[in-house]
């Protein structure tokens, strides 16, 4: 179980993880609800039905991460507009997408975040350091969104555009300064997959 998720009876997951990797995952899913911000519940907490019919931006972030994180759902990079009203069309009905579900795509990021924080929070210590993580069927699910987004933002910081970027970071000298971040990134790949596999059926 070390170092990677096992599935338990009757659905859920388990890892033992060490202080400095309980650590690691908790700081960076504190920086990730950082970068996602307050819901807008957060931002009008006296009235309750604000959220629900709250619009979102309809402009992509200018945050290159958080443009990772939130993409526009008619953008192709493969794909260029043959015309001027094309990509005009093709802006528009980003803007009407996002407008509508970016509000709710941000409130999920956050609570798969929260959910990651709160897990290791309520973990106890065992008696050579670290613990074993015990998840949920729903705190799975849970913990391999905020994984994939936590691999998206420090992919979007590395410039990871595909796999063979990834092939690269293999090769990378010790005394690079992206290292440690390299580091992480392929760390919680290997989390992620073995998490994604004890969800299979």
């Amino acid at each position: 179980m070390p170092g990677h998720f096992e599935p338990l009876p009757g659905g859920g997951a388990a890892v033992a993880l060490d202080d400095v990797e309980i650590s690691i995952i908790r700081s960076l899913a504190v920086q990730l609800l950082e970068l996602i911000g307050p819901g807008p519940a957060e931002d009008a907490p006296d009235d309750p039905l604000a959220e629900l019919f709250a619009e979102g931006p309809s402009e992509p972030p200018s945050d290159p991460v958080l443009r990772r994180l939130f993409p526009d759902a008619y953008s192709d990079p493969e794909q260029e507009p043959a015309t001027d009203r094309e990509a005009a069309e093709r802006t528009a009905r980003s803007a009407e997408f996002r407008r509508y579900t970016e509000n709710d795509l941000r409130a999920r990021k956050r609570d798969n975040a929260l959910a990651v924080i709160r897990t290791l929070d309520a973990l106890s210590p065992a008696g050579d350091g670290g613990a074993v993580l015990k998840l949920s069927p729903q705190e799975s699910q849970q913990w391999l969104g905020a994984l994939n987004d936590l691999r998206l933002a420090i992919g979007s910081r590395l410039d990871i555009t595909d796999e063979d970027d990834t092939d690269l970071l293999y090769r990378l000298p010790d005394d690079d300064p992206r290292k440690p971040m390299v580091m992480a990134y392929l760390w919680l790949g290997g989390l992620q997959e073995t998490l994604v596999s004890t969800l299979m059926p």
